[in-house]
């Protein structure tokens, strides 16, 4: 038996999230009290209650899938779920939670890693006109072809067959007025979104960033992570920080670390966040993975 977490990235933010955990369990409760001391906003406030436009907001919603995420991780390990832990994986934001879980820094300390990584890719959506849209269907060299028309970045490979591309948002529009011409595309269709995302337009974010991790201690992680920016496994502090520096202006390679895990002989993977849309992947990735989303505290094995 070996057990597998995975954890959100943004856009799987839903109002009310959190609630039945703050509510069910004294574990989660002091988290989203920790948090709440840590964050110039109230977390339990927009994540419990919203509206919808502050909890989608980049700087508020990459702290609020990192604290719910982690809650349920610990709500497991209460419950003799992780006793056979191996690994942590996260989409995008996620990878930060799933480096907290593994121990590569504690939840105080994670959490002000994601506030920063919130607030400074926040200030470059607003310095920028970035856009992205969804891509279903041909192959990755088809994606190489249509982003180098265009000059924009291939931003996440979910999936087979499921990617998004981001950049300047008017030739993100293009590429997909024209996608078809390029690739057997089945369809291309924006994303309605704040900015570029792991595009070159996040530049500004990378720097600044980089400066930020420079002074965060990085410890070798208890079960084995996976990296967005390899699709496979880092244990080195010093490039998992390199890592998570280069990510945000880098493609996701979530598809390659689904399969990595997968492959590995993981037994149960749980998903630790809102929407199941962690399990659809990997069920495009792997069939056969055994997997449980977990989004409500009634949904938590007990």
């Amino acid at each position: 038996m070996s057990t597998a977490l995975l954890f959100s990235g943004q856009g799987a933010q839903v109002v009310g999230m959190g609630k039945s955990l703050f509510e069910g369990s004294n574990t989660a409760r002091d988290l989203y009290n920790r948090a709440n001391k840590v964050l110039p906003f109230d977390l339990q406030k927009v994540c419990f209650e919203g509206p919808a436009e502050v909890l989608t907001e980049t700087r508020v919603c990459q702290p609020a899938l990192y604290v719910q995420g982690y809650a349920i991780a610990q709500i497991l390990r209460e419950r003799g779920k992780l006793n056979n832990l191996t690994a942590c994986l996260g989409l995008s934001l996620g990878e930060l939670t799933a480096y907290a879980v593994a121990g590569v820094w504690d939840f105080e300390t994670g959490l002000k890693i994601v506030a920063e990584r919130g607030r400074l890719m926040q200030l470059a959506c607003d310095q920028t006109k970035g856009g992205m849209a969804a891509v279903i269907g041909g192959s990755r060299e088809d994606i190489a072809k249509l982003c180098a028309a265009f000059d924009i970045d291939a931003a996440n490979f979910n999936c087979p067959g499921q990617v998004v591309i981001s950049g300047d948002n008017e030739k993100v529009t293009a590429a997909v007025a024209r996608a078809k011409e390029f690739g057997p595309f089945k369809l291309v269709k924006p994303l309605v979104v704040a900015g570029a995302y792991h595009s070159r337009l996040m530049e500004p974010a990378r720097k600044e960033f980089e400066k930020f991790l420079a002074t965060i201690e990085f410890k070798t992680p208890g079960v084995t992570v996976y990296s967005n920016t390899t699709g496979g496994v880092l244990k080195n502090p010093d490039d998992l920080r390199a890592a998570l520096v280069k990510q945000v202006v880098s493609s996701v390679l979530w598809e390659d670390d689904c399969k990595a895990a997968a492959e590995s002989g993981i037994t149960q993977f749980y998903e630790c966040g809102p929407g199941g849309v962690l399990a659809g992947m990997m069920k495009r990735t792997a069939p056969t993975a055994p997997i449980t989303s977990i989004h409500e505290f009634a949904e938590i094995p007990a």
